[in-house]
């Protein structure tokens, strides 16, 4: 039997606020535990919210780069439940009246190809706390500084249909929001969460079948990752005759599995309510003009503009337009005279790796965009090679120093002087004539040899393009 899986996802963005959403206390991350805290995010009696104004205004700009409806009055609500990271024993979120509605975000898969993928909703609501399990006795910790951080849901349709489209639609809801700057999205830091909701259904059945909730999934990796052994975990639960549960379930990185949490509430378990203690959320028609006027340039649009102006392939300007540091340092890079094509293998290939392998970002690293630039000039030229490029690279990275400079200092300038490099050959032809005869036999995947060898005697400084040239008008004269 064949399945189709339904998926839809909940990520959690934090927004990027020096202070939490209904007091003063600081967001700062790393924090000792219970320092950023206060009788509102304590859930004092008596203590009462105010909204910090950024919240609504960031939320407006995210449902406008997601082609969603702005609601101009929303409403908070209490959302009902105790867990002993949320002292007030309800989440002041929002329920019948969230901020931003039906919109919607295109992606785009080898599998299906093209597919738009529903929002439902957009709504704020304040984070919760941190327990803290102790792994010599039963007890546990609660940190209160991540209580009352501002957190955006986006609630998608069940419109996804694979891992790897929930994968690609989270990762492109990070982009956008980095580049309208509402949020940092260090997902190492918790700023960018995802609760995976799947179900599967037999090919061409409309109604879908039981779905699972699974919680906290904090990287693009994870959420493919489990989305995979979930849909694998339910066809073969299906299959054996057995019935899904509606459930909530958590992740198990390091075995790779899901696991049962809790049963799955349903929204009537949550008693939702209006905030006593909080007005209606204004938002006046000009200034949700202004949002959509003074958007940046998104993802999406970047990425057809690298395409048009510079000439990159579809996966290139995919790589280069999905995070905006990224995107501006390219930029960058061009404004200097760089080819768009060599600059953009040198940031997606040799710049992303050492990101990859140091945790490093690009400010972190020591090259800048115009000494990047400086080093793909050098290649075009032809004035150093692909090889030396490199060792070039790796002492940009340590020193800082400018390509010109390290070629002077360490004598690595290519050697492109057809006399020297023919005297070369000359000798390296005169000294393997078994090698010679062998390729004007016929055995020309020689040249190889030939080419190895010259590059040798040059301490990789000789110019390829003009060793291959001299070594064939010389072996085949």
């Amino acid at each position: 039997m064949e399945f189709e899986p339904v998926i839809g996802l909940e990520i959690h963005l934090q927004l990027a606020t020096e202070s939490k959403i209904f007091c003063s206390c600081s967001t700062e991350f790393g924090k000792p535990p219970n320092v950023n805290t206060c009788p509102v995010c304590l859930g004092l009696p008596g203590a009462l919210p105010v909204l910090n104004r950024n919240v609504p205004e960031f939320a407006a700009q995210l449902g406008i780069a997601l082609n969603c409806e702005v609601r101009l009055d929303s409403q908070f609500a209490r959302k009902n439940y105790f867990y002993p990271d949320l002292p007030k024993a309800y989440q002041i979120s929002q329920f019948d009246k969230p901020i931003c509605e039906k919109g919607w975000l295109d992606i785009e898969t080898e599998s299906r190809g093209k597919s738009r993928i529903g929002i439902t909703r957009i709504h704020m609501e304040e984070d919760a706390g941190k327990l803290i399990h102790s792994e010599d006795s039963n007890d546990s910790l609660v940190d209160l500084n991540r209580a009352g951080v501002p957190l955006l849901e986006i609630v998608s349709e069940p419109d996804v249909r694979s891992a790897e489209e929930a994968k690609i639609y989270m990762e492109k809801i990070h982009a956008i929001a980095t580049t309208i700057g509402i949020s940092d999205g260090d997902m190492e830091k918790g700023h960018l969460r995802c609760d995976a909701n799947v179900s599967l259904r037999p090919s061409g059945q409309k109604e879908f079948g039981t779905r699972t909730e699974t919680k906290n999934l904090n990287s693009f990796r994870f959420v493919k990752q489990a989305i995979t052994y979930e849909m694998h975990r339910q066809r073969e639960e299906i299959l054996d005759g057995k019935t899904i549960i509606q459930e909530t379930r958590l992740w198990d990185p390091d075995r790779k599995v899901t696991f049962s949490m809790r049963s799955k509430e349903e929204a009537d378990e949550y008693r939702y309510f209006p905030d006593p203690d909080l007005p209606l959320v204004h938002l006046s028609t000009k200034i949700i003009e202004t949002f959509r006027k003074n958007l940046p340039e998104l993802p999406e649009t970047k990425k057809q503009r690298f395409m048009e102006e510079h000439g990159l392939s579809v996966y290139d300007a995919e790589v280069l337009s999905v995070s905006k540091e990224i995107s501006a340092y390219f930029e960058n890079i061009l404004s200097y005279g760089a080819s768009p094509k060599i600059a953009c293998n040198w940031v997606i290939g040799e710049l992303t790796r050492v990101m990859n392998e140091s945790g490093k970002s690009l400010h972190e690293i020591k090259i800048t965009p115009e000494n990047l630039a400086d080093l793909t000039k050098l290649i075009e030229s032809g004035e150093i090679s692909n090889k030396i490029a490199k060792t070039i690279f790796e002492e940009m990275l340590n020193s800082a120093k400018t390509p010109a400079h390290i070629i002077e200092e360490k004598g690595l300038k290519q050697i492109s002087d057809a006399g020297k490099l023919g005297q070369i050959a000359e000798e390296l032809l005169a000294a393997n004539q078994e090698q010679v005869e062998q390729y004007r036999a016929g055995k020309t995947k020689l040249i190889g040899f030939f080419v190895g060898q010259m590059m040798k005697q040059t301490r990789g400084k000789g110019n390829p393009a003009v060793i291959n040239r001299l070594l064939k008008e010389k072996l085949e004269a």
